[in-house]
């Protein structure tokens, strides 16, 4: 059975932080019941859904990605490029040790969950303002075949513009099909998947 960690919502989350766009309100109410959709729509896929508390004092908690990547093998802890989120990195770290060893990514690393894309044995890493080299030097040392006692993951940087992360840009919504903002993206790296343009 597949497991989904995720935490409930932030009365704080309207001061959440934010990039490329304006600030606008937030309904709160509205986005508790969205996330509780969100829940109830992973476990009719058949996941065990594990709900965190809400994190009051920390506005972006509720997304947990930015905070840990897991693959089959390991779980890694990120160091967020927004020094206000890496409180954030404790608890999902410690939910996860039940599941996967756990690897940190050290300062002067950063590394935003956001930016990392994985579609088979490739990680995609987006070069942003909130994840650096250090970090997907870090991240392709952990996830190498001699790290991992045999077949390891190939890690390839991609580049980014105008967009906050990676998978803002680019995500996969199916086996070998990504759906894709080529404005925002270099298409190069996926030139082998099935590529699906966003309306601009």
């Amino acid at each position: 059975m597949q497991t989904a960690i995720t935490r409930d919502v932030s009365r704080s989350l309207g001061a959440c932080e934010l990039s490329y766009v304006e600030r606008a309100l937030i309904d709160v109410n509205l986005a508790e019941r969205q996330h509780l959709a969100y829940r109830q729509a992973l476990q009719s896929l058949g996941c065990r859904v594990i709900a965190l508390a809400a994190e009051h004092e920390l506005p972006d908690a509720v997304f947990v990605e930015d905070v840990a990547l897991v693959f089959d093998e390991i779980a890694i802890r990120t160091r967020p490029g927004a020094v206000t989120r890496r409180a954030e990195v404790e608890s999902v770290a410690n939910a996860l040790e039940s599941y996967r060893a756990v690897r940190s990514i050290d300062a002067p690393g950063t590394l935003d969950g956001g930016d990392v894309l994985r579609i088979g044995r490739t990680i995609y890493i987006g070069r942003s303002a909130r994840t650096n080299a250090a970090a997907m030097q870090q991240l392709g040392a952990f996830v190498s075949a001699s790290a991992l006692g045999g077949q390891g993951y190939a890690v390839q940087p991609v580049s980014i513009r105008d967009c906050l992360h990676l998978k803002s840009a680019i995500t996969e919504v199916g086996d070998g099909v990504v759906l894709i903002n080529p404005e925002w993206v270099d298409r190069a790296p996926f030139a082998h998947l099935r590529q699906i343009e966003i309306d601009p």
